[in-house]
């Protein structure tokens, strides 16, 4: 080995270890993945807090402020009311702020008929077969549902009704339809927590426990194509019950 060859042979560790030092010894793809984890969490938290009506519909959403409770650049958090903006949950005001959306009750009808109709699709395109894990997950779901039901409570009620709306959309195998199914029903989940104070709300708990049910038996039996069919019965029956209470208020 030449001179030259020693010392090139000599200094490669130490090329390493300050390539290593530079990247704080994460690879870029792990550090790119990490940054969309972070981006995910921050939207969903945001997401969900609108959706249960944590944020109100006018309510201005600071971005220096949730950059501090994130612990964040505001680069992230911009990302993420972009993304809400892009479905509906969150306005953009450029020069003045972001803030919550309300619900545009004008358009609901149609929204809930788009929904009926893709909820029968589920089954059809791709669906995921339920494993023990998954089924397990219902179970559980199935018992906070029966406690619930001993001490109603709608923040409670809204929460479980988006963590089983999550196993039904871990079953989608199609991507646009998941994508598409997701957007529809967080636009619309604030009309039932809105509605509340003309709810029969343990009669709503009973329903729901009811489509939970049918969901999981089925679930366990492996037809999945009838689970989009009980959904799509649900929601129907759902939206007719809205609108009753709501011709009740009129009257």
């Amino acid at each position: 080995m030449t001179g030259g060859e020693a010392a090139s042979a000599a200094a490669a560790p130490l090329r390493r270890r300050r390539s290593a030092r530079g990247t704080g010894g994460v690879s870029p793809g792990r550090s790119r993945s990490s940054a969309r984890e972070r981006l995910d969490r921050i939207y969903t938290t945001i997401r969900d807090r609108i959706c249960l009506l944590d944020y109100a519909p006018g309510t201005r959403l600071s971005e220096e402020e949730l950059a501090s409770e994130f612990k964040v650049s505001r680069t992230p958090i911009r990302r993420a009311l972009s993304r809400l903006e892009a479905e509906e949950l969150v306005e953009i005001r450029h020069g003045v702020g972001n803030f919550v959306t309300d619900v545009d009750e004008a358009d609901l009808k149609q929204v809930f008929q788009l929904r009926m109709e893709l909820a029968v699709l589920i089954g059809r395109l791709d669906p995921l077969p339920r494993g023990p894990e998954d089924l397990a997950r219902m179970e559980a779901l199935l018992a906070r549902c029966d406690r619930l039901a001993q001490d109603p409570e709608p923040r409670a009620f809204a929460r479980l009704n988006m963590d089983f709306f999550l196993e039904f959309d871990a079953m989608i195998g199609n991507r646009p339809l998941r994508e598409l199914t997701a957007r529809l029903y967080y636009q619309t989940s604030r009309i039932w927590l809105k509605s509340v104070p003309h709810l029969n709300l343990g009669h709503e708990i009973e329903i729901f426990r009811r489509e939970m049910a049918e969901t999981l038996a089925v679930m366990q039996s492996g037809d999945l194509e009838a689970v989009g069919h009980i959904r799509r019965h649900h929601i129907s029956m759902s939206v007719r019950r809205m609108l009753d209470y709501g011709e009740g208020e009129e009257g």
